[in-house]
C-alpha cells in the first residue's frame, strides 16, 4: 500500500513588518504552511498603528507612488481593491516657502512622457533658465542615458547634469529626502536614479501619488494575518527568537523563550540590528552579518497636528521648504478630517527637541503658511530613530542578498539587496523574492 503524503512542515517566517508579511502571503498563497512569528504584540513593523486620542495613526506618514508594482501586486493577492484602498492622484509637487517663490509642478492625465514634459514647462516658481535645465536632465533621464561609473553623490550627479542652486534646493533636496531619508550631499546617485527612472521613467500612472484611504494597519497587516489564518497557517505574536540552530551549513532551528523549534526553512524578516545579531554567532553567516553592521541609520520624525474637522489644505501633499517641516500630509484622505501629519526625515536639531516643543515650532510654521487656521487641540510625536539604511554612495556593496550560504534560511527587509532605498516597496520586494526561493528549494 503507498504512503499517505505527509505535509510538509511549515516555514517559519521571523518578523511581523511588510517585509515578513509579504514573505508569508506569497507561501500561503502558493499552499505552503507557514508561520508567522512577530516579537512586538502587533504586526506591521516601522508601518504599524499607533493611538492618538480615541483615533489610530500611523506610527510614520508614508509616502507611496504608482511605480510600487510589488505592493500593488501584494494588497491584489490579499483581495484588496487598489480603487477602495487608495485616493491616486496625478503626481503634484507643490512646495511651500515663506521666503520665496512656492514651486509647483503639476502631471497632467496626459500618455508618457507627454505628462513630464507639460509639468516641467508649466513649473511655476521656476525662472525659464532652470525649466530649461530641469527639461535637458528630464530627458537625458528618460532616455536612460546617464551613465556613472562608479557610484557619487546625488548633489554631486545633479551638478554634473547642469542643475542649479533653485533646483536643488527647492525640488531635488527635499525628494531626495523623501525618497531615500538621506540628505541629497550624502545620498547614492545609482539608488536615486533608480528612483527617478521607476517614478518617471515608464507609465505615466507610474508617479501617481497613492494616498491610503485609511491606516497602514487596516491597509496590509490586517488583510495578511487573515488571509495566512484562512489558508491553515499561523500568526504568533510577542514571541522574540533568540538564536538560530544550524546543522553544518544547513538551518536545524530556532531557539526562542519556549524552548527550541525544528525547522528546515525560515525567513529572517527582522531589522538589521536582530538580523546581525541572530548571524553573528554562526561561522557561515559572519561576513553577512559584518556588512549588515556597517549600515549607518537615519531617523524620521512625523508630528501629528489635530485642528478642527473643517481644516483643509488644497493638495493631499505639499512640500515645506525653510522650516524643520519638510512634508504635509492631509489626513482627511485616511478618514481623519482636521488631522495633518509634518514629516521630518533625517537628523537636525528637531531631535532634540521636547515633542511639545516640536509640535508648537511645527504648528507655528503652518499657522505662517495658513493664518486663517485655527490653533491646533492635540498633537502626537512619533520619532522612528532607526527608521531607514542611509542610502550613502557604495551602500549596495555592504546590503545582503536574500539568500544565506545556510540551506533553508533566506532574508526579507528593505536593507536587504533590492536595488531601491528603504521603501514599503522594498521591504515588499524582499519578503516576496525570499518566499520565491523557499518555494524553489521545493
Amino acid at each position: 500500500m503507498a504512503e499517505a503524503p505527509t505535509t510538509p512542515p511549515p516555514v517559519l517566517v521571523i518578523g511581523g513588518g511588510w517585509a515578513g508579511l509579504a514573505a508569508a502571503v506569497t507561501l500561503a498563497d502558493a499552499g505552503r504552511p507557514v508561520t508567522l512569528i512577530e516579537g512586538a504584540r502587533q504586526l506591521g513593523g516601522r508601518a504599524r498603528c499607533v493611538r492618538f486620542g480615541e483615533r489610530r495613526v500611523d506610527n510614520g506618514q508614508h509616502i507611496m507612488v504608482g511605480a510600487y508594482r510589488a505592493l500593488l501586486g501584494l494588497l491584489d493577492t490579499l483581495g484588496v481593491s487598489p480603487t477602495e484602498a487608495f485616493l491616486r492622484l496625478p503626481l503634484d509637487l507643490h512646495l511651500r516657502s515663506l521666503r520665496r517663490a512656492d514651486l509647483r509642478l503639476r502631471a497632467r492625465r496626459l500618455p508618457a512622457p507627454l505628462h513630464l514634459a507639460v509639468a516641467v514647462l508649466t513649473a511655476r516658481g521656476l525662472p525659464p533658465a532652470s525649466r530649461l535645465r530641469l527639461a535637458r536632465f528630464a530627458v537625458r533621464l528618460l532616455r536612460r542615458r546617464i551613465e556613472l561609473g562608479s557610484d557619487i553623490s546625488a548633489q554631486a550627479l545633479l551638478l554634473s547634469e547642469g542643475q542649479d542652486a533653485r533646483l536643488i534646493q527647492a525640488l531635488w533636496n527635499p525628494l531626495c529626502l523623501a525618497t531615500m531619508n538621506t540628505p541629497l550631499n550624502e545620498a547614492s546617485a545609482l539608488l536615486f536614479l533608480e528612483v527617478l527612472q521607476r517614478t518617471f521613467g515608464g507609465d505615466a500612472h507610474q508617479g501617481d501619488l497613492l494616498i491610503p484611504r485609511t491606516d497602514l494597519g487596516a491597509l496590509l497587516p490586517e488583510p495578511a494575518m487573515e488571509f495566512i489564518e484562512r489558508r491553515g497557517g499561523s500568526v504568533v505574536l510577542s514571541r522574540r527568537i533568540r538564536a538560530l540552530e544550524l546543522d553544518g551549513d544547513r538551518l536545524a532551528g530556532i531557539r526562542w523563550q519556549d524552548g527550541t523549534c525544528q525547522t528546515t526553512q525560515a525567513i529572517l524578516a527582522v531589522n538589521p540590528t536582530m538580523c546581525r545579531r541572530l548571524l553573528m554567532p554562526h561561522p557561515p553567516l559572519a561576513a553577512i552579518a559584518a556588512h549588515i553592521g556597517e549600515l549607518r541609520h537615519e531617523p524620521i520624525t512625523t508630528v501629528y497636528l489635530r485642528y478642527p474637522e473643517s481644516v483643509r489644505i488644497d493638495a493631499a501633499l505639499q512640500g515645506l521648504l525653510d522650516g524643520l517641516g519638510q512634508w504635509l500630509v492631509d489626513r482627511q484622505f485616511s478618514g481623519l478630517p482636521g488631522t495633518v501629519a509634518v514629516v521630518i526625515s533625517g537628523r537636525g536639531e528637531h531631535l532634540s527637541l521636547a515633542a511639545d516643543v516640536l509640535a508648537a515650532r511645527v504648528g507655528a510654521e503652518l499657522a505662517a503658511l495658513y493664518p486663517d487656521w485655527p490653533a491646533a487641540v492635540d498633537h502626537l510625536v512619533v520619532r522612528e530613530k532607526r527608521a531607514t539604511f542611509a542610502a550613502t554612495p557604495g551602500v549596495d556593496h555592504v546590503r545582503p542578498a536574500q539568500q544565506t550560504p545556510v540551506a533553508g534560511l533566506w532574508l526579507a527587509g528593505d536593507f536587504t539587496a533590492t536595488g531601491l532605498p528603504a521603501t514599503l516597496e522594498g521591504a515588499v520586494l524582499s519578503g516576496r523574492r525570499a518566499a520565491a526561493g523557499i518555494l524553489s528549494e521545493g
